[in-house]
Formats: C-alpha cells, sequence, structure tokens
C-alpha cells in the first residue's frame, strides 16, 4: 500500500510528464518543416539573452551534455539559423549568435506555436495558469537545485 504523500508526488509527476509529452508533440507538428524542438528551444533561448553564448553555456542552460549541444548546434549552423565563431579572447572555446535566417525562422515559429499556447490559456483562464506558474517554477528549481 502506497502512503498518501507517494500517491500524490506520483499523480503529480504522472501529470507533468504526460503533459511535456503532449506539448513536445503537438509543438513539433507545428514548427517550420525541418524544425525540432531542440532547434526552436535554443534559437529562443538565444533571441531572449540576445548576446552569444558559448556551447557550453547552452548545455548547461537545457541541461543536456555538451555532445548533445554541439549536435544540435551543428544542425543548426548547417541550415544557416546559427553562427558559431572562435572565441577572440579563448581560441579553444567558441560563440554561437543566432543569424538573421535562425531569427526569421524563430518568427516562423512563435507563429505557428503562439496560437496553440495562446489556445491553451484561453481554455483554462488567465487566473489559474498564473495560479500554476508559481508551482511549476519552484517544482524546476527544486529539480535544478537537486544538480
Amino acid at each position: 500500500m502506497t502512503d498518501p504523500a507517494q500517491s500524490l508526488a506520483i499523480a503529480l509527476f504522472s501529470e507533468i510528464l504526460t503533459a511535456d509529452q503532449l506539448v513536445r508533440n503537438r509543438l513539433s507538428r507545428v514548427l517550420p518543416k525541418g524544425m525540432e524542438l531542440s532547434h526552436f528551444s535554443v534559437l529562443n533561448h538565444l533571441v531572449y539573452v540576445g548576446d552569444e553564448r558559448t556551447p557550453a553555456q547552452l548545455a548547461r542552460t537545457f541541461h543536456v551534455t555538451r555532445g548533445a549541444m554541439t549536435n544540435t548546434l551543428n544542425k543548426l549552423e548547417w541550415a544557416g539559423y546559427v553562427h558559431v565563431r572562435p572565441d577572440w579572447d579563448d581560441a579553444r572555446r567558441k560563440m554561437v549568435a543566432i543569424s538573421p535566417a535562425g531569427r526569421r525562422v524563430w518568427d516562423q515559429a512563435i507563429s505557428a506555436v503562439a496560437p496553440v499556447l495562446s489556445q491553451v490559456i484561453e481554455r483554462l483562464g488567465q487566473e489559474k495558469v498564473r495560479a500554476v506558474l508559481p508551482v511549476l517554477r519552484d517544482i524546476r528549481l527544486q529539480f535544478e537545485s537537486d544538480g
């Protein structure tokens, strides 16, 4: 027999994981042809930080290995969506910036993704979403601090 706290935890994380899978599937279907969710996430991050990042910084931000980030960046660079250059202060490092083409495809992706997300917010109601955001943020922070 499972104790109530364990049952609550299982129910919570089951909902989070199922929602994550459904969101990923739905968003992947509306992204521009050839764009993966990981590509969109990196471009979105570069747009919002408004500055270059190293591959290692991006890997830490997305909680993936450097190898996984290198793979994503190689695909984005091949598509012309990012520029990767040597760091002028330390030639062993590289710097990544979004390109004009990357900005354009990001705009297309946002145009495709925004209606899907807005529809969910509309159905749930802004108050409900505002109420759940701090809880989801706290859960994320708990997992980030556990490392």
